[in-house]
């Protein structure tokens, strides 16, 4: 398989830039994996393709304000993407200045008492020592971590809107973009038509941004994620296919934990990390359902999505959304794929 299998043409204005006024408000196209039929919905009316018994999957990950700006000694300007904590006061994170930066490099932050300095290069990032412990640095120099390709800074809306109304566990530096259409009302309709709701945590890093870089799929490396499964979740999970319900991952990030801990069409507890990466001809056992964004082209979500529905079925449904208008990517509008 080839990058460029997984290509498709995304015009810039059909990326969403901010959020629709509410989190409901968003377009809903749903794919029917097994013909590739395409049906144009709203969001709101997700409830109608759901059934009494059903069960929907979330990751309840909280984003962290992770996004760090910083100056050199020298008065350059540094821009720090905090990817993972390693001890209190270290961290792993990418960077990104005018000129590359050195180890000993010392990053200050004006009008605070907080430093950085470089100890050392990690693969692509940078190992970080910080003069304060991380929840401090976080809490007065954080800024939600947006994702690059809204060319813009974060602002007042992204506190709340670039985080699910469910998230509890802090970890992540990067949205589970699927559950940003979920409200109140969503979650009152779904118990009321008797749909089931359990949660798993995957705390998502900053890989989730970078495209696919070899020519080969298969020989790209996915980065690694810490997750989390409880044995009542998975219990639940197990439960709702022997009575013949439907499990819905509400995101991928949801069904690339579900299947990392797959055995035998079951699930189990876990608590680690995968880095599992989900490709064409992967033999899917516990996803039947799979609510999901519009993804970049070449991205890894959108070859997971390709592996569970069909390259051609999803590529042609991202032609046929880009033609309609739809709003593509983190604050864009949703899909739903399921099969007859």
């Amino acid at each position: 398989m080839k990058r460029s299998d997984f290509d498709y043409c995304l015009p810039p204005h059909c990326i969403a830039h901010y959020p629709l006024t509410h989190r409901n408000d968003s377009r809903l196209l749903v794919l029917n994996r097994d013909d590739g039929a395409m049906t144009h919905s709203q969001f709101k009316n997700l409830i109608n393709y759901f059934r009494t018994g059903d069960l929907l999957v979330f990751n309840n990950t909280h984003v962290i304000p992770a996004r760090l700006y910083g100056k050199k000694k020298s008065g350059g300007r540094v821009e720090i993407l905090i990817e993972r904590q390693c001890a209190p006061r270290c961290v792993l994170a990418q960077m990104k200045s005018s000129k590359s930066v050195r180890n000993r490099s010392v990053i200050l932050f004006p009008d605070t008492a907080i430093v950085a300095e470089v100890t050392r290069r990690v693969g692509d990032m940078y190992e970080l020592m910080l003069s304060h412990n991380l929840d401090e640095v976080l809490r007065v120099l954080g800024h939600p971590p947006i994702p690059p390709y809204m060319e813009r800074h974060a602002q007042e809306i992204d506190w709340q809107r670039y985080q699910t109304i469910y998230a509890t566990q802090s970890g992540s530096v990067a949205a589970p973009t699927a559950g940003l259409h979920f409200d109140q009302s969503s979650f009152s309709a779904l118990k009321s038509k008797g749909v089931g709701c359990v949660f798993i945590t995957l705390h998502i890093g900053a890989g989730t941004f970078q495209l696919i870089r070899t020519e080969d799929v298969q020989q790209h490396q996915m980065h690694s994620e810490k997750m989390y499964i409880s044995s009542a979740v998975s219990e639940h999970i197990n439960a709702t296919h022997q009575r013949g319900g439907r499990v819905i991952a509400v995101g991928t990030t949801v069904m690339r934990c579900l299947e990392a801990v797959a055995d035998g069409n079951k699930v189990h507890p876990y608590r680690g990390e995968t880095n599992l990466f989900i490709t064409p001809g992967y033999d899917f056992q516990i996803v039947d359902g799979l609510v999901t964004n519009f993804h970049q082209p070449q991205s890894t979500l959108l070859v997971l999505l390709c592996a569970y529905a069909g390259r051609k079925n999803v590529l042609d449904a991202y032609r046929t959304a880009v033609k309609e208008g739809y709003r593509f990517l983190s604050y864009g509008d949703a899909m739903l794929v399921v099969g007859q």
